[in-house]
């Protein structure tokens, strides 16, 4: 229920009322707004001020009367709020004006307070200083109207404590630490060894399942892919066919070239019956067996290409590689990987680490891989190659590709499968873990 303000012109009737007041707001922005709108029903003023205190202990302008909202950093806002720290270390209330006010604050006095101005400071039952309120009129103030003032300003400060302290718990913890202070100590040293307990530092990066030695099937020469023989992750054996480059252009050209042939074998052929009575084929012979040795070479060319557009297996394994369909009538020079035959017995682990998250690794240590088709079994393995150079992963980020191999072969490391890696660092204290990021932005962002 809100309470309804007196009619009576009774200054007690009205403290009382606004004492009642400070005790039902829900928060502090409430107890501002009555602060700044409603103590004018005790003692009439112009203008009222209601400041705060903020993270770092000085004055910050929270309510003003007649206004719902305050905008940010206005002449205004910094210019009371320069008065208030003026006026922050006043234990008592203070009556003050324009004319005993600094001088850097009386030239903007005029514009923005009436001549009269009264600070009153609110204070927690410890004595801290939780805030102040300044009322401002044109006339000066009785001596009647600032002990109201004060004894009301006692009622806010008051409410404005209870309204600002933490829960009861963190409350309850700072007074019992303040009357034993051999136990805040002892806390203190207890959190102080074990921000230096050494634990090792760990990392996750995105990682998967690969063949240590791998052999590449490229693409004997430009052409293209006409059609795959084999699925994908499917076992082959050695001499198994792989894939086959279209042949339609080659084909036509062997033709061309046995046609060519026979042409140049009936030429030479001419001219060696022509050679018995006549010098000039006789001269003609030579040039003429020349360009059939030249057919013929083109001819056997043409035809070991032919033979070579059949990639088959050069040894057993299981044959990686993506969708046939992205490689079907697909245009491929040569040396171009195609595809890899991986030892199943052959598995390791290849690890994308972001440079944002590179930490010291040495060789042999310790990954466990957790799969994302079997979280809950983590695959032992040993770091065993890392690059010098940070390259871009399959997601774009820059990171180092590291390899590790498996302790021990493992039936569920199959090639091919994605989970995330756990890489174990060196031994450091728990603090520089906890403050490792932190100080890497602080640099980046101060240049330090």
């Amino acid at each position: 229920m809100t309470a309804v303000a007196p009619t009576a012109a009774d200054p007690v009737t009205a403290l009382l009322h606004l004492e009642s007041r400070a005790r039902a707001a829900a928060d502090l922005p409430a107890l501002e707004f009555v602060a700044a709108n409603e103590t004018w029903q005790l003692v009439p003023y112009r203008q009222g001020l209601v400041f705060r205190r903020d993270a770092l202990g000085r004055p910050a302008l929270a309510a003003v009367s007649g206004l719902a909202a305050l905008e940010g950093d206005t002449p205004f806002t910094l210019w009371a709020e320069r008065l208030a720290a003026h006026l922050w270390s006043t234990g008592q209330p203070q009556a003050l004006q324009r004319a005993t006010a600094p001088a850097d604050l009386q030239r903007e006095w005029a514009e923005w307070l009436p001549a009269h101005a009264l600070w009153l400071p609110l204070r927690s039952p410890r004595g801290e200083t939780l805030g102040g309120l300044l009322y401002a009129r044109d006339e000066p103030w009785s001596e009647a109207s600032v002990a109201f003032l004060a004894r009301l300003a006692e009622a806010y400060g008051h409410a404005a404590w209870a309204l600002s302290r933490q829960d009861g718990i963190a409350e309850h913890a700072r007074t019992w630490f303040k009357r034993h202070p051999r136990w805040w100590m002892a806390a203190a040293a207890v959190a102080l060894a074990l921000a230096l307990l050494p634990v090792r530092m760990t990392v996750l990066a995105p990682a998967e399942v690969i063949a240590l030695d791998a052999q590449a099937v490229s693409a004997p020469m430009d052409g293209v892919v006409k059609a795959f023989h084999v699925a994908p992750n499917q076992p082959v054996k050695q001499n198994a066919l792989l894939f086959t480059l279209d042949d339609t252009s080659l084909a036509a050209r062997r033709d061309v070239a046995a046609k060519a042939l026979e042409v140049a074998r009936a030429d030479a052929l001419l001219a060696a019956q022509k050679a018995f009575d006549n010098d000039r084929s006789r001269a003609d012979l030579a040039v003429l067996q020349g360009r059939v040795k030249e057919r013929e070479a083109e001819l056997a060319l043409l035809t070991q290409q032919l033979g070579r557009l059949e990639v088959r297996a050069p040894r057993g394994g299981i044959a990686v590689f993506g969708d046939p369909n992205d490689w079907i009538g697909r245009p491929v020079v040569t040396g171009e990987r195609i595809a890899q035959l991986a030892d199943p017995r052959d598995a390791g682990v290849l690890v994308w680490l972001a440079v944002a998250d590179a930490i010291n690794l040495e060789p042999g240590a310790d990954i466990r891989l957790f799969l994302h088709v079997a979280p809950l079994s983590p695959l032992p393995a040993r770091l065993t190659q890392t690059s010098y150079q940070s390259m871009l992963s399959p997601e774009g980020v820059a990171a180092y590709r590291i390899r590790g191999a498996f302790e021990r072969p493992e039936a569920e490391a199959r090639i091919g499968l994605k989970g995330t890696a756990k890489l174990y660092g060196e031994r450091v204290p728990i603090a520089y873990i906890a403050l490792r990021r932190p100080i890497a932005a602080l640099r980046e962002w101060t240049g330090w």
